[in-house]
């Protein structure tokens, strides 16, 4: 079964962890060399950053790809920061625990604006406007890599402060893994929360 497979996958991995700054951080490295890194709230146990790193065909490190998270998340310069904070919309994946959640800023346009749809044969969410200032169409990755079908009736969305949210409400099979794989990535060492009194200096 497709959704047992990702699960066989992530527990077969190398994983590696580190407590800081109030975050679980586990780094996976796989089987054909990529590379995932997660860090989690250690109070919510809520997922903060999920970001993946290829080889290239040469061998070398690739740059990290956010999945999940700001796009911000690098070293950048101020010059960067104000170049990408102008009027551009920035579209970035913030999950909760009972929803993939997306926001998309930079979008000062009334809700009525908003068209949000689920393509189940495409796999995607199209949120597009009716002033046609902005079209975006993405897929749900952890639905892909489970394989689990598109529900288009677990889509809603919210507008407020120029940002759009669009939530998709978790699956339960997605629920039941998540909570699986929380009870694994504590057992690791270096996890324990008694273990984290060597504060860096």
């Amino acid at each position: 079964m497709a959704v047992q497979s990702w699960i066989d996958i992530l527990k077969s991995s190398k994983k590696t962890a580190l407590i800081n700054d109030g975050k679980r951080k586990i780094h996976y490295l796989f089987t054909d060399g990529k590379e995932m890194a997660e860090e989690y709230d250690l109070k919510t146990d809520e997922l903060i950053v999920r970001k993946w790193r290829h080889k290239s065909t040469l061998g070398a490190e690739g740059l990290w790809e956010i999945e999940v998270g700001e796009p911000l998340a690098g070293p950048v310069t101020s010059q960067e920061v104000i170049k990408e904070n102008c009027s551009n919309p920035v579209f970035m994946r913030k999950d909760s625990k009972t929803s993939f959640q997306w926001r998309v800023r930079n979008l000062p346009y009334p809700k009525d604006v908003f068209t949000v749809s689920a393509e189940p044969s495409e796999r995607c969410i199209i949120v597009k406007t009716s002033n046609k200032k902005y079209y975006k169409k993405f897929s749900i990755t952890d639905l892909d890599r489970y394989q689990l079908p598109l529900d288009s009736t677990a889509v809603s969305f919210t507008h407020a402060n120029n940002t759009l949210i669009v939530s998709y409400t978790k699956p339960k099979e997605i629920l039941t893994l998540e909570t699986e794989l929380l009870k694994e990535l504590k057992k690791l060492k270096g996890t324990g929360e008694g273990d984290v009194d060597c504060k860096t200096q």
